[in-house]
């Protein structure tokens, strides 16, 4: 028997379960990291006998969001003028960012991932899958060991994708020297960090998915190993797709990626693929017939004036949409709830002509139950008993929400309550609450953090940083 929280009194409990269930004026007891059971006047029952409490009152409790895709290493070179992605071209960027990523150090990757984790937790995300590609000669192979530190210290449930380029730039990549690995290294590495941090159990707070990083940048012989490695273990594998390079492989390949995909194996129910803004309808049947899903991340889309996901259409087709931030060199920041609403908004004002948009709460469970889905998870993304205690709160008692709790399952994404949660707690820990990350000192983490940013990026690349 694990530590008994009650949580008590909560103005409505979304569940997002397979029935939409709202509870109102109704209780949560944890057991451990599980939800015990959900009901009104749980604290007076035997089973609520010597519980933590957890006073609700006035409280909207959601599920937890599930982020299934970013790029924390990239928090450092937020809000830079100098290198703006909504004034270039790809091509432009990658020139001018990658001059900063190929200096990234491990103390760079731990308080970078620090920083984005917080911001995470504090916008109610309690699973984050991070795409981590990048290996300099600086960081070593550090990266996932300093990724799952900052995760234990915080309390995150995080999905670690361990990426790679393989691809030289004599070879046709768009990556330095510097930041290009063999496939053999990659691969070396997945088993290493598969045997030292993959935890296939239900509740498990650390999983492993080898990630290349996308097939323009890498040998096909990657991809290929890849798959037969994963399948071989039971690992997840994800990649980029579908977000521009179709060009290049139809040039080098002779056939867009999907198919060069398919043709391989790296599709199918352990798959999911980022962006895919570039797929066709014929594609996404192919999506669906083989269970591949998609993170959706509509923040770098929207930046880059890219096309807008038609989500609808695709969900129709019978592809699984979850959502995700991307890394902060396209997006800024790190709050999944910023994501849902900017989501939301998009395909609003996308779907119009087209037959009509989904509903707020259709992209509250895409941030959810279809994010669970993805990872491979039946134990997150809704609230349910047995199922894990990851959860966010929204106080109700907030002058600026009044009149709008008549409809809790629509009101994050319609109403744009994008701020920070008042408590999120991650398998039935309380991570965050009432302004505090719970169990670090958050000053002493940032002064730290700047110290490290001012030292390898700043300060090195200071004409980047030079401001009128």
């Amino acid at each position: 028997m694990g530590k008994k929280v009650l949580i008590q009194n909560a103005r409505a409990i979304v569940t997002c379960d397979q029935n939409d269930t709202v509870c109102r004026n109704a209780d949560i007891l944890v057991n451990g990291p599980e939800i015990e059971s959900i009901g009104p006047s749980l604290s007076g029952t035997e089973q609520a006998e010597g519980a933590e409490v957890i006073d609700a009152t006035g409280m909207l409790i959601y599920p937890g969001l599930i982020n299934t895709h970013h790029h924390f290493f990239q928090t450092f070179v937020r809000n830079l003028i100098t290198i703006d992605y909504a004034n270039m071209t790809v091509p432009e960027w990658i020139a001018k960012i990658y001059k900063i990523f190929q200096a990234i150090d491990d103390d760079v990757i731990y308080y970078s991932s620090l920083t984005a984790m917080a911001d995470l937790i504090k916008h109610g995300c309690t699973a984050a899958f991070d795409h981590q590609y990048c290996y300099t000669d600086r960081t070593g192979k550090r990266p996932v060991d300093r990724q799952m530190e900052a995760a234990d210290l915080l309390g995150i449930r995080y999905h670690a994708g361990r990426g790679t380029n393989t691809l030289p730039p004599e070879s046709g990549s768009d990556m330095p020297v510097n930041m290009v690995e063999t496939t053999e290294e990659f691969l070396d590495d997945c088993e290493r960090l598969r045997k030292r941090y993959h935890d296939p159990r239900p509740f498990s707070m650390h999983q492993i998915v080898p990630s290349p990083c996308q097939p323009m940048n890498c040998r096909k012989e990657t991809f290929v190993e890849t798959v037969k490695y994963c399948r071989e273990n039971g690992l997840r594998m994800h990649t980029h797709l579908g977000e521009g390079e179709n060009e290049v492989m139809v040039r080098r390949w002779g056939k867009r990626t999907l198919e060069w995909a398919e043709e391989i194996g790296f599709v199918g129910p352990d798959v999911w693929i980022a962006h895919a803004w570039e797929l066709t309808p014929e594609e996404w049947k192919t999506l669906a017939r083989t269970g591949t899903g998609v993170s959706h991340c509509p923040t770098p889309a929207l930046l880059g004036g890219f096309p807008i996901l038609p989500i609808k259409d695709m969900q129709e087709a019978g592809v699984n949409i979850s959502l995700g931030c991307d890394g902060s060199a396209t997006n800024d920041g790190s709050s999944l709830l910023d994501s849902m609403r900017l989501g939301w908004m998009a395909q609003s004002y996308f779907s119009k002509s087209r037959g009509g948009a989904i509903s707020p709460y259709d992209m509250l469970k895409i941030a959810t139950v279809n994010g669970a889905k993805t990872l491979g998870r039946d134990d997150l993304g809704s609230l349910e008993p047995h199922k894990a205690a990851d959860l966010f709160m929204i106080d109700s008692a907030k002058l600026e929400l009044t009149g709008a709790f008549h409809d809790p399952k629509n009101l994050l994404a319609r109403c744009g309550v994008t701020g920070y949660t008042d408590l999120t707690m991650v398998n039935g820990r309380v991570v965050w609450r009432n302004g505090t990350l719970t169990g670090v000192d958050e000053e002493k983490l940032s002064a730290e953090g700047e110290k490290v940013f001012d030292r390898v990026i700043k300060e090195p690349f200071h004409t980047f940083y030079s401001v009128s």
